[in-house]
Order: structure tokens, then sequence, then C-alpha cells
């Protein structure tokens, strides 16, 4: 802005963001699957389409554990798919998990991410209200699953009148009501839809032949979807044991049992079919479910299952398998299953009961190690050049990698993080420090490249903590670097600024000069961010002193790059020329030094990586003839080595011949 006169203040208004004018190319549909013995529920669903009619936004499913509100809200959701052409989302609250609830900023960044909106704060406020705008002008449903207050949905609401939420509950959530909510209660089945039920699992003609003996299971099992299916469980794997039998014996122990002492319509029996189930299943199996009840996890696949007993794959694939035909885990996509809430619960209680105290805690240790072992192996892949303190384990995996490439590696961090943030947790309240941090510090390139700031923070305040109490003064520095990092790029500006001046102090105090650069470095960043820049300028030039003095110029580039972002902003162009040409010059020497080296180890991949970025830093200079030679080199060795990357580079602008 030039002006020859100013009267008065000079505003200065950012436009804002703009919003995207559509989803992401394939509308996310992320309603879980309809299990095949879903019966009955017609008034129920005519009772849905009611408010529906309405024009409700915002519809409540409650009922007890176990009455089959997921399902329900799946099945008719899914019938109604066309009236939501910009998809239909899911998330389970956790409302009864041990872990405690999720929260509406992890939940936030999970529904803007899926339609291609990455959230841009950490803070909750903030989040909902991009929430909002985003979702003013789309036709979408939100499922919001085990939900627990109604504090935890008025963040999730959406902004416009096209969508639609439903939330399932235990709790009636009567706080919703003055959201304009409509509530429907779930009820029992009613005994001729668990008749029909019962039929589907064990044949029309026993039930016929039996029809006394059934009703009579069916009022024990209280109604409950989940109950029915089990003892239908039970009885289909005994052909020869009577249905009267069944019902005699959940008669006789209808009052006891640990589920009982939560309290919630059913659970007697529940935990009843649970322990009748349990003891028909091959004692692999029941090790399995046990096992898989100590987790620190809700859902887990294979290999989690395999890994955390010590067994081979197709081991657990086929005690999986008999789980799913007992109904005692649930199928939730390709190679995913899950946990009913109650059904966890009493696998838990049964390792403690039948388990010795050291088989649990090394059944808990091999899945900590195990998460520990593949994110470290995702790490190495997709930063092979970051310095990594040594791993240690005391049941190292033996298992394959479930990735083969970058992208894979990638999304196997980001479809495991709730596991490994478990599993960080799990390790540091068990006293297993090191390796506690030691999964904050493998799980990295997910922080960086996916940028889940709450996650980041999280991890790290427990891998600081950790670190400090296995004594080990190295990793305590790098918690603080990559913890700093995570604040700083959060907008956590002051907490950033206390972790990066316990960084530089325990830098200082090991002599580590290259740390102590970082977090001078990181100092002046965060000066920056607040509008202290005579104070960045003074933390930056320490950097680049300590960097040059120890020989890192790439450090001190970096910290130019911002010295000369400073510079500019105050309206020196000429200190800015001078301070990007100096890191530029450093920046292009040390690929060229990068290139060498892997080039003289035969790293194709890398060599192809550090050709591309020589490739558009000539381009960005204009010299045309220089980015077209190494843009050329590298698509020849991506082709070899990344096919992905291949298609990427040719498919770039100015990727012509």
């Amino acid at each position: 802005m030039q002006a020859r006169e100013v009267h008065g203040g000079i505003h200065l208004h950012p436009p804002p963001s703009a919003r995207p004018t559509a989803v992401s190319p394939a509308p996310p549909r992320q309603l879980l699957p309809v299990p095949p013995h879903f019966t009955n529920r017609e008034s129920d669903v005519v009772s849905l389409n009611r408010l529906r009619d309405t024009g409700l936004p915002l519809i409540v499913v409650t009922g007890p554990a176990g009455i089959g509100k997921t399902t329900l809200v799946s099945k008719w959701l899914r019938s109604l798919s066309t009236e939501f052409p910009d998809g239909q989302l899911y998330a389970d609250l956790r409302g009864h998990s041990a872990g405690g609830p999720a929260g509406p900023t992890e939940v936030l960044g999970q529904f803007l991410r899926a339609l291609g909106a990455g959230p841009s704060s950490t803070d909750t406020v903030e989040l909902a209200s991009q929430w909002r705008s985003f979702t003013a002008d789309l036709r979408i449903a939100v499922m919001l699953d085990n939900s627990f207050t109604a504090a935890q949905i008025r963040p999730l609401l959406l902004g416009g009148p096209g969508g639609l939420v439903v939330v399932t509950s235990r709790s009636r959530l009567t706080g919703l009501r003055m959201e304009g909510a409509g509530f429907h209660q779930l009820d029992a089945l009613e005994p001729a839809a668990g008749i029909e039920l019962l039929s589907r699992g064990i044949g029309a003609d026993r039930v016929a032949g039996e029809l006394p003996a059934v009703r009579r299971l069916v009022a024990l099992c209280a109604g409950l979807p989940l109950a029915v299916c089990l003892a239908s469980a039970r009885l289909a794997t005994r052909p020869r044991q009577s249905v009267g039998a069944l019902a005699d014996a959940l008669a006789r122990n209808a009052g006891g049992g640990r589920l009982a002492a939560l309290r919630i319509e059913g659970e007697t029996s529940v935990h009843t079919a649970l322990d009748e189930s349990y003891a028909i299943l091959s004692g692999e199996t029941a090790r399995l479910y046990r096992t898989l009840g100590l987790l620190p996890v809700r859902g887990f696949d294979v290999t989690i299952a395999a890994a955390s007993c010590g067994e081979s794959l197709d081991w657990a694939e086929r005690r999986l398998d008999e789980l799913i035909e007992a109904n005692l885990v649930e199928d939730i996509g390709t190679d995913s299953w899950r946990f009913h809430d109650l059904v966890r619960i009493h696998a838990h209680d049964r390792a403690r009961e039948d388990d010795t105290v050291a088989s649990c805690e090394e059944a808990l240790r091999r899945f900590c190690d195990w998460c520990l072992h593949t994110a470290t192996a995702a790490q190495e892949r997709l930063t092979p050049v970051q310095f990594t303190l040594p791993r240690t384990y005391l049941h190292a995996p033996t298992l394959p990698l479930p990735f083969e490439d970058d992208v894979a590696a990638l999304g196997w961090l980001d479809s495991h993080r709730t596991q490994l943030l478990g599993a960080v947790q799990a390790a540091a309240d068990n006293g297993w420090y090191d390796t506690s941090w030691m999964i904050v510090d493998a799980m990295w390139p997910l922080f960086l490249r996916l940028r889940y700031y709450a996650a980041w923070i999280e991890a790290h305040e427990i891998g600081l903590k950790a670190a400090r109490q296995a004594g080990n003064k190295a990793a305590e520095r790098q918690m603080l670097n990559s913890g700093a990092i995570g604040l700083g790029a959060a907008r956590r500006t002051e907490e950033a600024t206390a972790w990066y001046e316990a960084s530089f102090r325990a830098a200082r105090e090991a002599g580590d000069v290259r740390d102590e650069g970082q977090a001078l470095l990181g100092l002046g960043a965060c000066h920056r961010e607040a509008g202290r820049p005579d104070d960045a300028v003074t933390y930056l030039k320490r950097a680049i002193a300590v960097w040059e003095g120890c020989g890192y110029p790439r450090g001190a580039a970096l910290a130019r790059t911002t010295l000369g972002e400073i510079a500019l902003a105050a309206g020196a162009p000429d200190k800015a020329v001078d301070c990007f040409t100096r890191a530029h010059a450093a920046m292009v020497a040390r690929m060229n030094e990068a290139l060498a080296v892997f080039t003289e180890s035969g790293a194709a991949f890398w060599q192809a990586r550090t050709l591309e970025m020589l490739g558009e830093s000539a381009a960005e200079h204009g010299n045309a003839g220089a980015a077209t030679e190494f843009r050329t080199r590298a698509l020849a060795l991506f082709e070899a080595t990344s096919p992905a990357d291949a298609r990427r580079l040719g498919e770039a602008p100015g990727a012509g011949p």
C-alpha cells in the first residue's frame, strides 16, 4: 500500500480463506456395514423416517447397551444415501471406553480431512467454526456413535439445513433438546423378532421343535440383539444341546457376574451368554480373546492379534474367524475388527482372572514392541536421513511388515495412530519408559506430514515425561525438540517457546551444539510469530553463529531464510535478498552433496527425489535447460523405483518434453 497522506489508522483485513466449493472427488461413505442378522425394527425405521420428514437436522437414538442402536442407524442411513450426495461420515465417540471419550478436536479433524478440508487449528472453537462454515451448503449425513454427553455433540453439529446428524447413546442426552433434536428410544426386541433372530442362527426347524424353550431363552436375553446372537452362536456350535438346557443355564446364573455391576438393563444375560460363548472356544482362540481384551485399543487387525500373542498371521486369522463365528468380535471393514463395549469388558475380566500377571504383562509388552518395531520401519523408510536414537525390544517382532512402499508406510501410520497412542500411554503406565518415548519418536513422519496436532502434542507430553523418568537425557532433548516443533506448528507459541527454552538448556548442559542451534532457531521462529521481530533476529543470528561454528550449513541456511522473511516484512528488501541468496546457495550445495552420497550408495529413489528438488530450484531461477535435465533424470529413476512418483512427476506442470 502506498499513500501520500494517511489520516487515522490503517486497518489491513486479509481475505477470508476460500472455502472449497465441493467435497473430495469421492464423497466419503464411512457408515459401518450392516450385519446379516439384522432383523425386524420396521416400526423403529418408520419412527426415524417420521422424524426425518419433519426436517429435524439432529436425531438422537438412545437405548441400553447391546440393544442394536448402531446397527439400526447404520441400516437406516444407508437406505438414505441418495439424499446425501456429499457424503456420509461416521465417528465412534467412545462414550463408554476405558480410555475416555473422543474429544471434539479429534473428530472435527477427522471429518474435515475426509471432506478434503484439512483442519486449520487445534482449538476446538476455531475447528467447530471451520466445520460449520465448510458444511453450510453440503448435503451430508453424520453418524455420531456411542456418545456420552450432550456437550460432546454440540461442536460437531452442521452449519446448514441440508445435512443430518444422527447420534446414538446409552444416555438420553436430554440436553440436546436445546439444539432442537428429535429423540427415538430404542427398546428391546419383541419376542417374535427375538425368535426370528434366533432362528437365523440355529434354523427354523430347531426353533419350531422347542418353541416354549426358545421363548424362554429369548426372554432371558432381555430382548438384546447381542445376547440373542451370542446364545444363537452357542447353540449353533452344539447342535445336540437342547435350547432348554441353555435356557436353564442362563436362568441359574442370571443374578451374578462382573458386567451386571454396571447396572445396565440386560447385561446379566449378556454376561452369562458371553461366559457360555467363551467356554466353547478352543484353547488358543480363548487365549487370543483374552489377549485382545487387554490391549489399549478399540479396533484391531490380524497383525495386532498375531503380534500380541507371539504367533503367526495364519494362526491369528484362524482364531479371528472363530471369534467372528461366535459373534464375539465385530467385522467393521477389510482386516479390521472391534469388540462390542460389553464384550471387551468381559474379555479383559477373563484375562485378569484366567491368566497370570506375567502372561498379561507379556501380551501387552508384545503389543507395544510390535508398535515400536513397525512404526520405526515406517520412519526409516519415510525419513531415512533423520537422526534416530537406538531402539530396544524385549520381544522383537518377526512378522512381515504390513507395507512395501512409502505411500503404504504413511498410510499404515495414519490408520494405526490410535493404536500407537494407546501403546505410548500403556508403555508409560507400565513403567516401560524407553519404549514409550521411542514409539513417540518413531511417529515423527506421521506428525510431520499429516499434521495431527492434537495427537502430536499429546504423544510428546507423554514421551517427554517418560524420557525423564527413564533418565535418558538424549531422549529428553529429542522429545523437547520435536514436541516444540508441533506446538509451534499448532500456533501454541508460548508453550513452544517454553519447550525450546528447556531444549536449549538441556543441549547446553549436554554440550550438544547442533541441538543448541535447533533450539535457537525455534526460539527465533516463536518470537517472530509472537510479534517480537527484534528478539527473533537476535536468536536467529545466534543460531547461525552456532551452526557455522560446528559446520552445519543447512541449519544456518534455515535461519537465514527466516531472517530474510523478517527483513522483507520490515521493508528491507536488500537485506532479504542477501539472506535468501546465501541460504539458497547453501541448500543447493547440500543437495548436490546428498546426490553424490545417494549415487555412491545406489539409493536410486533418493537420487530421484534430490534430482527433482534440484530441478524445481533451477526452474524457479529461470534455468529451463537445467530444470528439464534434472526432471528427466529423476523421472527415469522413479520409473524403476516408484511408479506412483513417476506418474506424479510426469503429470506435474512443466513436465513436458
